[in-house]
């Protein structure tokens, strides 16, 4: 019977998903080091991932059998699809399912920065406060502000629905206009520059290419509203870590709201430090309705791989000829 490995413990259970379809061989918790994955994967027919393995050259040739890869993911930069299209395994990924998931989430951080939620609470958890007073933990205005988004993609549009109860102008910089989308939802077309210099919250819902690493840079921070707040639930290499820090410190904005770092699960310090950033363990997808489909998604693209059927979500049919 063909093997499926999955690196990691899902809040699904994939073993019945593909009873009579294969051996699923998967942690009991928690997930598989890199070297318990490559080991894993000697006699594997199908791979479920996660966006933290690199499933790059050295994975690839380390499983032979490799017949296709379901990434636990709607992001794939952790997979190299050229290599396993080279290698003929189908790579797939799951987008919809997590799209208001993440999108609460991100306004969930929005409005945690702006209003300054986690201060307050560390503030009356320490037992120190004092009462009510006119100036303590004055926040940012959201209703009636503008709207900044970055990749107007399933996600992108999620978040702009939820700012229309907020009376936002809504800006979005994208490859592509969105037409209908966009006119449903009042939204104006700007490029990169326009959109940092006018919005009042700046939202990355772009995927990470070689285009879009550190596309919120030194100058692009300095671009901003010193008022502004940049909300990140896309990819942490979107935004160069290090010149947010300096920004934040020299009062070029106002604050920021991450879920995904650099170097995941390493943060910089002067992220971690400061008072003026709302952070989060890459948790935008984490519902247990959304998590439980995705992993449901990635079994169900590798047991129709391995009975020869076209998944859904495929992301390199050419694999398949």
């Amino acid at each position: 019977m063909p093997v499926a490995v999955c690196s990691a413990a899902l809040p699904f259970d994939v073993a019945a998903a593909l009873r009579g379809v294969a051996e699923v061989r998967a942690p009991a918790a928690g997930r598989m080091s890199r070297a318990e994955l490559l080991a894993a994967v000697r006699d594997a027919d199908a791979l479920i991932s996660l966006l933290v393995d690199r499933v790059d050259e050295e994975l690839l040739a380390a499983a032979p059998r490799l017949r296709v890869v379901a990434n636990c993911a709607v992001g794939y930069d952790n997979v190299d699809v050229a290599a396993a299209t080279a290698r003929g395994v189908a790579v797939t990924h799951t987008p919809d399912v997590l799209t208001d998931a993440t999108a609460d989430f991100t306004w969930a951080l929005l409005l945690a920065v702006a209003r300054r939620v986690v201060e307050g609470d560390a503030l009356v958890r320490s037992g120190t406060w004092a009462g009510w007073e006119p100036g303590q933990l004055l926040g940012a205005p959201i209703a009636g502000r503008t709207l900044g988004i970055v990749g107007f993609g399933r996600i992108g549009r999620a978040v702009a629905r939820r700012a229309r109860g907020f009376d936002m102008a809504i800006l979005y910089a994208s490859p592509r206009p969105a037409g209908a989308d966009a006119a449903a939802l009042a939204a104006r077309r700007v490029s990169l520059d326009e959109l940092l210099a006018e919005a009042d919250v700046v939202s990355l819902h772009c995927p990470l290419t070689d285009a879009t690493r550190h596309l919120i840079d030194r100058r692009a921070l300095a671009a901003m509203k010193s008022t502004a707040l940049l909300v990140n639930t896309a990819r942490g290499a979107c935004v160069d870590e290090a010149a947010l820090v300096d920004a934040l410190e020299a009062g070029d904005i106002a604050g920021a709201a991450l879920d995904v770092f650099e170097r995941e699960p390493d943060v910089h310090p002067g992220l971690v430090a400061s008072p003026k950033v709302v952070l989060a363990p890459h948790a935008g997808s984490a519902t247990t309705a959304a998590r439980a489909e995705m992993a449901r998604l990635c079994a169900g693209a590798v047991r129709d791989v391995l009975s020869g059927r076209r998944p859904a979500h495929l992301l390199n049919p050419e694999a398949l000829r």
